[in-house]
């Protein structure tokens, strides 16, 4: 586990603990009382709590709640919730089903560090004169020469710094990561031998406001008369069917399509324009070339009108592909691919990693360049 030197943090300040119920924040905030640290607790209650009561797999809410409290028992640190959830309606939720709507593939978890835990929450923690503001997130802080860097966890499988990328560096200075060199069997024996209620609890999946994941039918709650029927049709317009909505697809989606082809048909474009959802091979989604927007970078000496390569993540679980990435004006980059990195869905982050430091990233565009055009 990461150990904090004197010069960085010291036992006499407090630290905030951002806890949000599950094993990973509780293991977080444990360790942190371990090594002698004033630690309170944080939870930021993101939504109804009667909606997510019985609900599992979810976080911030209901359940997640009390088990928060009762683990800062356990531990014998104070505990508070903040309710976020009008915050949280807006920044994450509308934006969204907001962007399902105009064809985007969004990643809530990344709005939430970025709108919430790592912008309210961490002001709240600086107002506590709390010196340091704690995650459970399986990431790596280190001191580099010159900058603090954000680095790949240890356990590359639970590896979590895609979700990070709009971390600022300022926001670094502030934030550690207990976990970045654990593993998960490793976390949950700490959480067991801190007889933590939470010890066996499960992982949450998918999104935390979705927790049977049809994120489809959410998007319909939340925006009436979303799902507009409209065609599926080929590159060259041909309509082979109907589908029910564009918010029921995403780029790279095979299933779910109900059209009888000659060969498999995949998501290769959603027009919102026109309320047609493209289909073609597979050879169709290969990719050579993209843009993104809104680019933060975590190295200020790459933050200049150049280009550099880099192994470039286009979605959370993806290996990473070998890419150019080239500066442009306003916060937007275009990104050349060395190989084909597979399906790329607007709205999903392109993240780029040098070695094991995430160095930038940033928001992918719509209409992605494919070779076979």
């Amino acid at each position: 586990m990461e150990q904090y030197h004197p010069k960085y943090l010291n036992k006499t300040s407090p630290v905030v603990v951002a806890m949000s119920g599950g094993v990973d924040s509780s293991v977080a905030a444990a360790l942190m009382v371990e090594q002698g640290f004033k630690v309170i607790g944080l939870t930021m209650q993101l939504y109804d709590h009667g909606l997510a009561t019985q609900k599992a797999n979810t976080c911030c809410a209901g359940r997640d709640i009390h088990d928060a409290r009762q683990v800062a028992s356990c531990l014998n640190i104070p505990h508070y919730v903040l309710d976020y959830e009008s915050r949280f309606k807006r920044a994450v939720i509308d934006d969204f089903a907001d962007s399902y709507l105009s064809g985007l593939t969004p990643i809530p978890c990344i709005r939430c560090n970025q709108r919430l835990k790592f912008s309210d929450l961490l002001e709240t923690a600086k107002e506590l004169d709390a010196q340091a503001l704690i995650t459970g997130h399986y990431v790596r802080r280190l001191e580099g020469n010159s900058v603090t860097e954000l680095h790949k966890a240890k356990d590359v499988v639970k590896d979590q710094s895609y979700f990070l990328f709009t971390t600022t560096l300022q926001q670094l200075e502030y934030l550690r990561f207990p976990l970045g060199d654990l593993t998960k069997k490793e976390t949950r024996a700490i959480a067991a031998r801190y007889n933590l209620p939470i010890a066996n609890k499960p992982d949450s999946q998918d999104i935390c406001f979705i927790p049977d994941g049809d994120y489809a039918r959410t998007v319909e709650r939340l925006r009436p008369g979303a799902s507009e029927t409209g065609n599926l049709v080929l590159e060259d317009g041909t309509i082979v069917g109907k589908h029910p909505g564009i918010i029921h697809f995403t780029v790279g989606q095979r299933r779910g399509l109900g059209v009888s082809w000659h060969e498999p048909l995949y998501v290769l474009r959603v027009a919102r324009d026109r309320n047609e959802i493209v289909v073609g091979p597979k050879t169709s989604l290969k990719t050579i070339q993209i843009m993104v927007k809104d680019v933060n970078w975590l190295d200020p000496d790459l933050n200049s009108p150049k280009e550099d390569q880099f192994n470039v993540k286009i979605r959370s679980g993806h290996p990473g592909t070998s890419a150019t990435v080239e500066k442009q004006p306003n916060g937007r980059a275009k990104i050349l691919f060395n190989t084909n990195p597979g399906a790329v869905s607007p709205g999903q982050a392109a993240v780029f990693y040098k070695q094991s430091r995430l160095v930038g990233g940033g928001w992918i565009e719509q209409n992605p360049t494919n070779s076979s055009k």
